[in-house]
C-alpha cells in the first residue's frame, strides 16, 4: 500500500526559482531605462524650421544694425562698413529727420492701436456677451461674426481698397449718390483720411478675435451663477460687472496683450492698402521701416529701427504681464 509521501512529486524551493526570474528581471528594467527619443524627433523638425525662419533672421539683423548696410554694400553684405551705435543715434535724435519721423510713427501707432484695440475689444465683449445666451440663428450669427477673421489679409484688404477707391469706390457711391451725405467723392487712401481708413480696416479684422476668445472665457462661467443673481434681483448690469467682468480678467488681460502687439507691428494692411510709401497721416512704425530698408535701400538703419521696435515690444509685454496678468490668476 503506497502512502501519500510515495506518489507526491517534490516542489521546487523558491531558493531554486528566483535565479531564474532574475535575469527577466534584469532585462525588462534594462529595456525600461533606454531612452525614448520619439518626442524629441516629433519636436525637431519644428526646432529646426523656428531657427531658419525667427532666430538666425532675429541674430543677423541684430548685427546688421551696427553696420552700414546699404545697396552700394548689400553685394557683399559680410564686409559692410562697421559704424557701431551710429544707426541706433539717428533714429533716436529727434532734432534729425530721421528720429522726427520716427518719433512722429511712434505716437501715430500708439494712437491707432489704442484705437484698435480699445474698438475692438468692445466690440468683441458686447457681441461675446449676446451670443452667450440660447436663441434661434446664434449658430449662423456666430459663423457671420467669425468671417473678418478667417478671411485671408491679402483679400481683406484688396476689398477694403476697392470700396475706398474715390472715382467709383462703394463708399463713395454711397455717401455721395444714394444718401446725399457729400457734395463731392472724397479721397480716402491719400491725405489725412487714410489715417482712418486703416482705422476701420484694421478694427473689422481684429475685432472677431477679441469676440472669438472672450466667447470661449464666458462659456466657462457656470449658469447657476447667473441664474442665482438673476433670482436675487440684479440687473443685466450688476450682472454684468459683478459675474461676467471677474471671472474673465485674465483672459481679457491675454487677448488685450496680444491685439496690443499684432497692433502696434501691423505691417500688411497698411501695405496692401497704400503700397510700398504710406501717406504721412498713416505711416505706421513697421511700414516707416520696410521704407528705409526697401525703399530707401538703408538697411542698417532700418535693422536699427527694427531693434528698437524689439525692445519696446518685449519691455512693454514684461511690464504688462508683471502688472495686470498676476492680478486675474484662478478668475476664469
Amino acid at each position: 500500500m503506497s502512502t501519500t509521501e510515495d506518489t507526491e512529486e517534490p516542489r521546487p524551493r523558491a531558493e531554486e526559482e528566483a535565479p531564474a526570474a532574475a535575469p527577466e528581471d534584469s532585462g525588462i528594467r534594462k529595456r525600461r531605462r533606454r531612452p525614448d527619443f520619439l518626442p524629441y524627433g516629433m519636436v525637431l523638425p519644428a526646432a529646426v524650421m523656428e531657427l531658419l525662419i525667427h532666430i538666425i533672421p532675429m541674430i543677423l539683423g541684430i548685427y546688421i544694425a551696427f553696420t552700414s548696410l546699404t545697396q552700394l554694400t548689400i553685394r557683399n553684405w559680410t564686409s559692410a562698413p562697421f559704424v557701431g551705435l551710429d544707426n541706433f543715434v539717428r533714429g533716436l535724435d529727434p532734432s534729425g529727420a530721421l528720429g522726427s519721423d520716427l518719433f512722429q510713427s511712434l505716437l501715430r501707432t500708439l494712437v491707432y492701436t489704442v484705437l484698435v484695440v480699445g474698438i475692438s475689444w468692445a466690440l468683441g465683449m458686447a457681441a461675446a456677451v449676446a451670443l452667450n445666451t440660447r436663441f434661434r440663428g446664434r449658430g449662423v450669427l456666430r459663423t457671420l461674426f467669425l468671417v473678418p477673421y478667417a478671411l485671408p489679409v491679402y483679400v481683406a484688404a484688396i476689398i477694403w481698397a476697392f470700396m475706398f477707391n474715390q472715382r467709383d469706390g462703394m463708399i463713395n457711391r454711397l455717401l455721395v449718390q444714394d444718401l446725399g451725405l457729400l457734395g463731392e467723392r472724397p479721397f480716402w487712401l491719400i491725405g489725412e483720411n487714410a489715417f482712418w481708413v486703416l482705422v476701420v480696416v484694421s478694427i473689422w479684422r481684429l475685432w472677431p478675435f477679441a469676440f472669438l476668445m472672450l466667447l470661449a472665457a464666458l462659456q466657462s462661467i457656470p449658469e447657476d451663477m447667473y441664474e442665482a443673481a438673476a433670482i436675487d434681483g440684479a440687473s443685466t448690469w450688476k450682472r454684468f460687472t459683478g459675474i461676467t467682468m471677474p471671472m474673465v480678467r485674465s483672459s481679457n488681460a491675454v487677448v488685450l496683450l496680444v491685439m496690443g502687439l499684432w497692433t502696434f507691428n501691423e505691417f500688411n494692411i497698411p501695405f496692401l492698402l497704400f503700397g510700398d510709401v504710406s501717406p504721412d497721416s498713416a505711416r505706421l512704425i513697421s511700414p516707416l521701416i520696410y521704407e528705409h530698408s526697401f525703399v530707401n535701400w538703408n538697411f542698417g538703419l532700418g535693422a536699427a529701427m527694427s531693434v528698437l521696435l524689439l525692445a519696446a515690444l518685449v519691455i512693454a509685454s514684461a511690464v504688462y504681464v508683471r502688472m495686470v496678468l498676476p492680478k486675474g490668476n484662478g478668475n476664469d
